[in-house]
């Protein structure tokens, strides 16, 4: 990831979109402060950076919890489908060098890993379900377990019939309909 800052602009803007979301959102995070949050962000300017990848590629980052022991705000994103900018690709690097024809651009891991975020767990996938209805006509791929990953699987979620589903699939393929979530710690 290296040393990306934006420029003063870039992070205004970026603030405006935030905290706008921020407060159109309430629900994902009662009790919780704007100011604080932002005085956060400000104190940590290679977050930034990664929350603009994450609003560029579509996933709509928020914050969804405020973790009292670390003094960390955690956003996730909050896109209603899975992020835009980050669908048809596979897995990881692994996969992807796997693929004899038609690989696709990118991977989950890798992309996660440029943007400075961490791809969500199953768990964390399913707690941000209970914030509202998300991926109900798309998927995420989510963290997999490595005696998974071993063998060549990976595992994806999505929301159906009011409730959150787990899947396999080969790690090698990718949809068009099916991209990850992340998540930041600032």
């Amino acid at each position: 990831m290296g040393n990306q800052r934006l420029t003063p602009d870039q992070q205004e803007e970026l603030l405006h979109i935030l905290k706008a979301r921020f407060e159109a959102n309430v629900q994902r995070h009662e009790g919780l402060e704007w100011e604080k949050v932002l005085a956060k962000l400000e104190a940590n300017p290679d977050k930034l950076w990664s929350l603009s990848e994450m609003e560029r590629t579509e996933g709509e980052p928020d914050v969804v919890a405020y973790d009292q022991d670390t003094n960390e705000y955690i956003f996730m994103d909050c896109s209603k489908e899975s992020p835009k900018g980050r669908r048809s690709i596979c897995y990881d690097r692994a996969a992807l060098e796997a693929r004899k024809k038609h690989k696709p651009e990118n991977s989950a891991m890798d992309m996660a890993n440029a943007m400075g975020i961490e791809m969500l767990t199953e768990e964390e996938y399913r707690k941000l379900q209970e914030l509202g209805n998300f991926d109900l006509k798309t998927s995420s791929w989510v963290q997999t377990p490595e005696e998974i990953r071993k063998l060549g699987g990976a595992l994806f979620c999505d929301k159906r019939y009011d409730h959150v589903f787990l899947y396999h699939n080969g790690a090698d393929s990718y949809y068009g309909a099916r991209g990850f979530r992340g998540k930041l710690i600032v």
